[in-house]
């Protein structure tokens, strides 16, 4: 059973890290009201393993404070992507193709306000849903696809729990 705890928490952590890196490289691209989050393509990451939850989450949090996010990007921003997590998690029995919906609707609702109220941008907020939500497709959408087909060969070998 603690070989399984600490398992799961290393897998937690290296999600965490991967997200922070991949947010903090592609930075101009992570941030803004036109945003394709590389990172965000790790949200495919519960349909393996439930340590992808709070990894995510902490990950997407990290990231957003050293990209220098505003406070409401910093915890609604996380908490877009927690929600996106736990659901697609939820979903891990069904269709594999529905994976990426919840983080890309969950962001696609809540990273305009946080836009718009958080940094004062002027444009309307359907559009911005539109530009967020295109970007969600284009990360969660089509790269968590094209991620979830390359680990899915290998999920019994990289996401098996320890002991």
């Amino acid at each position: 059973m603690k070989n399984k705890n600490i398992s799961t928490m290393t897998q937690a952590a290296m999600i965490a890290a991967i997200y922070v890196v991949l947010t903090y490289v592609f930075a101009p691209l992570s941030f803004g009201e036109v945003q394709v989050r590389i990172a965000e393509s790790l949200t495919i990451l519960p349909l393996f393993t439930p340590a992808a939850i709070p990894g995510l989450f902490i990950g997407c949090l990290i990231g957003n404070i050293l990209g220098g996010a505003m406070l409401p990007d910093i915890i609604f921003g996380s908490l877009a992507t927690l929600l996106g997590a736990v659901f697609t998690y939820r979903l891990r029995n069904k269709n594999k193709f529905l994976a990426p919906l919840p983080p890309i609707a969950a962001n696609t609702v809540i990273v305009p306000f946080v836009l718009r109220f958080g940094y004062g941008v002027a444009l309307p907020i359907p559009l911005m849903m539109l530009t967020v939500g295109i970007g969600e497709l284009a990360s969660c959408g089509v790269l968590g696809m094209v991620l979830y087909y390359a680990l899915n060969k290998y999920k019994n070998m990289v996401f098996k729990p320890c002991c």
